[in-house]
């Protein structure tokens, strides 16, 4: 019963970010309602972070490599390279102007 339960409750959080106090009372709910030891029920929380963590990392590179993509196809200039021309264009201009 307790494994049919653990992945009925982490299926319905998914990728929820559970904040320590959400956490504590999650685990508090659990404890009173379903009768799990302080073991069980920190031991299921931990659980429900790890895949809400792993969720979000996921979450985050996927953003990430999306973001780039659109930057490219749109023509944007990556902020490195852009400073990087411009100082090589002040570069040259400090020349042309010593060279009058």
């Amino acid at each position: 019963m307790f494994e049919l339960f653990e992945k009925a409750v982490l299926t319905g959080i998914g990728a929820l970010s559970l904040t320590q106090k959400k956490g504590e009372e999650l685990l508090a709910d659990l404890k009173d309602k379903y009768k799990f030891s302080e073991e069980e029920g920190k031991a299921f929380l931990e659980k429900i972070q790890g895949a809400a963590r792993e969720t979000r990392e996921k979450i985050t590179e996927a953003a990430e490599v999306e973001v780039k993509k659109t930057v490219e196809r749109i023509g944007l200039v990556p902020k490195a390279d852009y400073d990087a021309l411009l100082k090589r264009v002040e570069e040259l201009e400090k020349k042309l102007s010593a060279g009058d």
